[in-house]
């Protein structure tokens, strides 16, 4: 059984990838560096951005779930981390943003 990375380790990961290919990557929120859950807001030129987290998909296997609210994205993470104070939230904007989530921040 492998240790989880620490969540800054895969956000700074996720960010320098995104960065590297050409992509913009930032922090909107700092969690914590060790085990706070990830949210990142995925923007792709010409769609709506859309929200995705890592949770337990519906194989029991660690996944990328969509969690897109119906409105007021802002509103709904902001209203995340106000409650979960250990929350990151990284916002990615590049093509094919949802791949590059999956490959850095999920551990199977």
């Amino acid at each position: 059984m492998s240790e989880r990375l620490p969540s800054g380790i895969l956000v700074s990961a996720l960010l320098r990838r995104v960065n590297d290919a050409g992509g913009f990557g930032a922090v909107m929120a700092k969690g914590d560096p060790q085990g706070g859950a990830i949210l990142v807001i995925a923007v792709d030129k010409g769609a709506p951005p859309r929200l995705l987290e890592r949770n337990i998909g519906p194989d029991g296997r660690t996944a990328l779930i969509d969690s897109t609210p119906l409105e007021d994205l802002d509103g709904y993470w902001r209203r995340r981390r106000a409650s979960d104070p250990d929350l990151w939230v990284i916002e990615v904007d590049i093509a094919a943003a949802e791949r590059f989530a999956a490959e850095t921040i999920l551990d199977d």
